[in-house]
C-alpha cells in the first residue's frame, strides 16, 4: 500500500529549477532514506510534502490526497522533525509537547512520559535554556507520541550524541513495527544504512538513484582483502580494479560487480592464504555517484 509518492515533481524558483522531475514511493511499514549534499533538493521536496510550497509541475500525494490541497486533512496524519528546531522560548520543553499532543488530539499520557524518560529529557526547563540537542529532542518527544501514520524527518539526529541517535533509530524501528512509514533525510549515512529498506540518492534536484541497499550494491564494489603466498602482479592493470593499498602483507581494493570474477581468478594464482570480502557501503555508493562531480561538502553529504 503506497503511503506517500511523487511523480514528476518540479519546483522551479524563477529561473532555477530546485526539483527536475523527482519520483519517490513510501509504501506502508517501510523506512525511505532520502540522502543528498548540501542544496540537492531534500528540504525542497520535503517541504512540498508539507504543503509549505506549491509544486511548479508534478504531483505529490500522502494517503492519496493532494499534498498542497489537503494539506490540512494529512497533516492530522503526519509527525515532521526538521533539523533545527524553533521553540517558543517562554514555555518549558513539557509545555511544547502537550501543546503539539492537544493539537493532534492525542492524549497518550503514558507513552509521553515513556519517551521523556528514553531521551533523557529535563520537561520542567524553559526552551530559551535548552541546546539544540534538547530542542531537537522535544521535537522527537513530541513526534514519536503522536501516533502518527507517516513520519517526515529531515536531518533529525542534528546536535544529538550518537547514544541519542542511538535511542532516535530504535523509536523509528519501533515506529516500522507498529506498521508505520518513514521518509528519513539524513547526512549520516550509517544511520540510513542502518535504518532503511529503500534510498534514494538525489543530485541537482533530480533522484539519480533508487531501490533497496541490496539493489543499489549492484552498482558499485565489492571491499577485498587479500593475502598471497606471492606479491601480487600487475592488479593495477586489471579492468573494474580501484583504490589499491598495500595492508602489511596483504592487498586491500575494490572491485567493480562485473570483473570480480576475472580478478579473482588472477589473485588465485599467487596461491591465496586469506580472503576477506565485505558488501560496499552506502558511502562507497554515494560518494561513486558524486566523484568528480564537484558537489561534495566536506563529509561527503549535508543537510540544507
Amino acid at each position: 500500500m503506497t503511503i506517500l509518492k511523487t511523480t514528476n515533481l518540479t519546483k522551479k524558483f524563477g529561473s532555477f529549477k530546485a526539483l527536475d522531475g523527482v519520483n519517490m514511493e513510501v509504501n506502508k511499514g517501510e523506512i525511505y532514506g532520502f540522502i543528498g549534499p548540501n542544496g540537492a533538493g531534500k528540504s525542497t521536496t520535503i517541504r512540498v510534502l508539507l504543503g509549505i510550497l506549491k509544486a511548479t509541475e508534478g504531483e505529490a500525494q500522502i494517503f492519496g490526497l493532494d499534498a498542497w490541497k489537503d494539506a490540512v486533512e494529512i497533516h492530522k496524519r503526519i509527525a515532521y522533525v526538521p533539523g533545527d528546531v524553533n521553540l517558543w522560548p517562554n514555555l518549558t520543553g513539557g509545555e511544547v509537547i502537550d501543546l503539539f499532543m492537544k493539537l493532534r488530539g492525542a492524549t497518550n499520557k503514558a507513552r509521553r512520559e515513556e519517551l521523556i524518560e528514553i531521551f533523557k529529557l529535563d520537561p520542567t526547563k524553559k526552551c530559551r535554556t535548552y541546546s539544540k540537542g534538547n530542542r531537537q529532542k522535544v521535537a522527537l518527544v513530541a513526534a514519536f507520541a503522536s501516533d502518527a501514520d507517516l513520519y517526515i524527518f529531515d536531518e533529525p539526529t542534528s546536535g544529538l550524541d550518537p547514544l541519542m541517535e542511538r535511542l532516535f533509530q530504535e523509536q523509528v524501528n519501533e515506529a516500522k513495527q507498529q506498521g508505520k512509514s518513514v521518509l528519513l533525510s539524513s547526512h549520516i549515512l550509517s544511520e540510513v544504512e542502518k535504518l532503511c529498506d529503500k534510498v534514494g540518492i538525489i543530485r541537482e534536484g533530480a533522484i539519480i538513484e533508487t531501490g533497496t541497499l541490496n539493489e543499489l550494491r549492484h552498482l558499485t564494489r565489492t571491499n577485498l582483502l587479500v593475502e598471497t603466498k606471492q606479491p601480487v602482479l600487475s592488479i593495477n592493470e586489471l579492468k573494474g580494479v580501484h583504490d589499491v593499498e598495500i595492508v602489511g602483507n596483504a592487498l586491500s581494493f575494490q572491485v567493480d560487480g562485473e570483473e570480480l570474477d576475472a580478478v579473482m581468478k588472477h589473485v588465485s594464482q599467487f596461491g591465496l592464504l586469506k580472503l576477506e570480502s565485505s558488501p560496499p557501503t552506502l558511502e562507497d555508493l554515494f560518494m561513486r555517484h558524486y566523484e568528480g562531480s564537484g558537489h561534495t561538502s566536506t563529509n561527503g553529504v549535508g543537510g540544507e
